[in-house]
């Protein structure tokens, strides 16, 4: 699931670059390099904890895995560009690109403002369905619930530090 917010944060990064941003073009590499690092190491923490990766088996996992959660939930925030969180900068400043060079021109353009907000509310959907599947309701598998386990330090520390970023990096 994740995988594909990786497609959509190069989409914003070409089309801030292509429209002649190109300082906001830049911003989402610098980004997601914070909230998606803390997002993979979040999933690695979760497949470490129930060695699983079937999103199918999880569920209930914020009880078990409050650190984990915590920071998972900040980097979503973050790459579905929710104030105050840092991809809300970036996604602001390629979408006001965007905006600008199709109200500059009056023409073809201005569809990629309305492109660049269909495709972050769609991140915001896949990426908040995944947090609720993996880490609210019910546990789906009680062996692998039960068994399941926060990250030690070594795991534990980079998603802190990697959390904090995802916040507020661009401050």
């Amino acid at each position: 699931v994740m995988a594909y917010s990786t497609i959509s944060q190069l989409g914003y990064m070409m089309m801030g670059l292509g429209l002649g941003g190109y300082a906001a073009g830049i911003m989402p590499l610098t980004t997601p390099a914070m909230f998606k690092a803390c997002l993979f190491l979040g999933a690695g923490s979760v497949i470490h904890a129930l060695h699983s990766q079937d999103l199918r088996e999880m569920g209930g996992l914020r009880k078990k895995l409050p650190l984990t959660f915590a920071t998972f939930l900040i980097a979503t925030l973050a790459i579905a560009g929710i104030w105050p969180f840092s991809g809300f900068y970036s996604k602001d400043a390629v979408l006001a690109t965007a905006l600008a060079s199709g109200m500059a021109h009056h023409d073809w353009r201005l569809i990629f403002p309305l492109v660049g907000f269909l495709v972050a509310g769609m991140t915001a959907f896949y990426m908040f369905r995944l947090v609720f599947l993996a880490f609210t309701g019910a546990p789906r598998d009680l062996t692998r619930f039960k068994h399941a386990h926060e990250s030690g330090p070594a795991m534990a520390a980079p998603l802190m530090v990697l959390g904090t970023l995802s916040f507020g990096f661009w401050y």
